[in-house]
């Protein structure tokens, strides 16, 4: 514990929801930085933090990392589930019931008329998910993982720019119509 002490009290605080300023810490220099304090296991662990889960439930030996990759596998069937029903697809999630709150959170992304508005929604909806099941202890490994999803989260939310989307939009949209005349 007190390697992990070390490492959380170096690490600077970020504004995740902060898309203008730029993050106090890159990915590297996290990672750079963990080797220093954490074990084999641990840092492995560390650098195949993912927000993408794998489709199938598999034990990660971490509490927070189980939960994690649980409810967002469930944030992402429900939303596949919506988005087939809406094209009248048949869509298979193997007897799998989603709780309320992510039903609710993938009917309203889906239901919004801008992907960027809907991206921008489901990453708030993440950072409160990742808030809710932070670690009682702010010194565990947990923390050290929880700041790690935070890190991926604020990174992927920085990428997402209105102007370059609108253009690759249309020029995807534009070849699709060439294709078909």
């Amino acid at each position: 514990m007190s390697n992990q002490y070390y490492l959380l009290a170096q690490l600077p605080s970020f504004t995740v929801t902060d898309e203008k300023t730029a993050l106090p810490i890159t990915e590297e220099y996290f990672y750079d930085l963990c080797s220093r304090f954490l074990d084999a296991k641990s840092l492995n662990q560390l650098k195949n933090l993912s927000l993408e889960p794998p489709r199938e439930k598999t034990p990660t030996g971490s509490v927070l990392l189980d939960s994690w990759y649980d409810c967002e596998r469930n944030l992402r069937l429900a939303l596949a589930q919506i988005r087939a029903l809406r094209m009248n697809k048949k869509f298979d999630v193997e007897n799998e019931s989603f709780p309320p709150e992510v039903i609710q959170a993938a009917r309203t992304a889906t239901g919004m008329d801008s992907p960027l508005a809907a991206e921008q929604f489901l990453n708030q909806y993440r950072l409160n998910l990742l808030n809710s099941i932070r670690p009682q202890d702010e010194f565990s490994i947990d923390a050290v993982y929880l700041y790690g999803l935070k890190l991926k989260l604020a990174l992927r939310m920085k990428k997402f720019n209105a102007e370059k989307g609108m253009a690759s939009y249309h020029k995807i949209y534009d070849s699709i119509l060439k294709g078909e005349e």
